[in-house]
């Protein structure tokens, strides 16, 4: 585990950390393991709807065992946790796994599909003692349970509620409870710091740039999705005073013109490049897509304040430990 670059502080996510050892609630860890016991249970509100029907939550528990040799990881968010926490993934979607985490899987790992699809066939041959799940992977959690444990650890309440619970949990599956919490202090200390960079920086405008073309991001909201939450992350987990309150916060924002960033005349620009993170071959870099005249005339160009994102960090990944790290820095920018 990568030592601490800021000092642990006893608040509220490390409090949050304390209390999920305690109570098993919707996606929460139960006391299990401290007990001495060879399981920990996670339990979380599942989605049993159809695809297009409205919601049906049904709670859904699922035993795991303590420190499984075999872990399939189709969420890149806890293949990060798991390797910041000293284990390994011996199967993912290894196509998709960004450079930073390729340290994390094992020496051997197996291709287990894509971030969407699992490949049901390989898995059961691997015989994996856990599969973890989230986000984009969630939807196939019918079939890969009934070949290991399987979890679901997608986004659920706030950003940082989400970030101590599933490294609580996999803390305590891995053995690294003490690793889980330090790293849950570091975070939220590192959170503050960046929120108190953004408490007095004026306003900003999280811009999403895709095929040439301009996405502006809202808060997410109390009850968006784990996609819509993902679009208003550098509001609602890091601060920034929204320029515009009312765009819709839809899966990458909404499309708006270059008149637009005029208009609204943000002090800072938040920018991330989904061609990027997605390895869309061809595509204009952002960088190049707002390098233009009108861009020119705003505030944020005007004072050197547009800020690029780590793509694949906030993109892609969002919600490990590491991931946060590299998305605290990026906030941080403005320190400089």
């Amino acid at each position: 585990m990568r030592t601490a670059s800021r000092p642990p502080a006893a608040t509220s996510l490390s409090l949050a950390a304390a209390l999920a050892l305690t109570a098993c609630g919707a996606g929460e860890p139960a006391a299990e393991a401290a007990t001495g016991a060879e399981t920990v249970t996670w339990t979380w509100d599942r989605n049993v709807a159809a695809e297009d029907a409205e919601p049906e939550l049904e709670e859904t528990s699922v035993e795991v065992p303590v420190d499984p040799q075999r872990i399939v990881a189709l969420d890149m968010a806890a293949l990060d946790t798991i390797g910041a926490l000293g284990g390994e993934v011996a199967g993912a979607p290894v196509d998709s796994v960004p450079d930073y985490l390729q340290q994390h899987l094992a020496d051997d790992v197996f291709d287990a599909g894509t971030l969407f699809e699992a490949d049901l066939v390989e898995i059961e041959a691997q015989q994996p003692d856990l599969i973890v799940i989230g986000g984009r992977s969630s939807a196939l959690y019918e079939d890969l349970s009934e070949i290991a444990p399987t979890v679901d650890l997608s986004l659920r309440g706030t950003y940082t509620e989400t970030l101590e619970r599933n490294a609580t949990f996999l803390g305590e599956v891995l053995g690294a409870e003490d690793e889980a919490a330090a790293a849950i202090a570091e975070l939220e200390a590192g959170i503050e710091e960046a929120r108190a960079a953004t408490a007095d920086a004026g306003t900003g405008l999280g811009l999403m740039v895709s095929g040439g073309e301009l996405s502006a991001m809202a808060p997410a909201g109390e009850d968006s999705d784990a996609r819509g939450a993902r679009g208003g992350l550098i509001y609602d987990a890091f601060g920034v005073q929204p320029a515009v309150e009312d765009v819709e916060a839809a899966t990458h924002g909404e499309p708006v013109s270059f008149e637009f960033l005029l208009e609204t005349d943000p002090d800072h620009l938040w920018v991330v490049d989904r061609d990027a993170a997605t390895g869309e071959e061809g595509a204009q870099a952002a960088a190049a897509v707002l390098d233009n005249e009108i861009v020119a005339r705003t505030t944020a160009a005007r004072q050197d304040r547009i800020h690029h994102l780590d793509p694949v960090a906030w993109y892609v990944v969002f919600g490990g430990i590491d991931t946060t790290r590299i998305m605290i820095d990026d906030v941080l920018q403005i320190a400089e």
